[in-house]
C-alpha cells in the first residue's frame, strides 16, 4: 500500500510543444501537486499547498519514483 493517495490526475494532450501529466495527491496529511513530462515522466515541478499558498515541495526519492510508476500505469 502506498503512503500517499492520488486524488486527481490531469493529462494535458493539447499542448503544441510537449504534453504533461499533473497528479494531485495527499501525503502525510498535506496536499501536493507534481507535474511530469508525459513523454519520459521527467519532473517539471512539484508543490505543497500550505496555509493558502503553494510552496516548492521536498519529497523523498522513493515517493517520487512510486508516483512516477502509478502515473505511468494510469496513462
Amino acid at each position: 500500500m502506498n503512503p500517499y493517495e492520488i486524488n486527481n490526475m490531469i493529462i494535458d494532450d493539447d499542448f503544441a510543444v510537449e504534453e504533461y501529466v499533473t497528479a494531485d495527491f495527499t501525503y502525510k496529511s498535506k496536499n501536493y501537486s507534481i507535474t511530469f513530462k508525459k513523454a519520459d515522466l521527467e519532473i517539471m515541478n512539484k508543490w505543497v499547498f500550505e496555509n493558502g499558498t503553494s510552496l516548492p515541495a521536498d519529497l523523498p526519492d522513493n515517493i517520487i519514483e512510486s508516483l512516477r510508476e502509478d502515473v505511468k500505469k494510469r496513462i
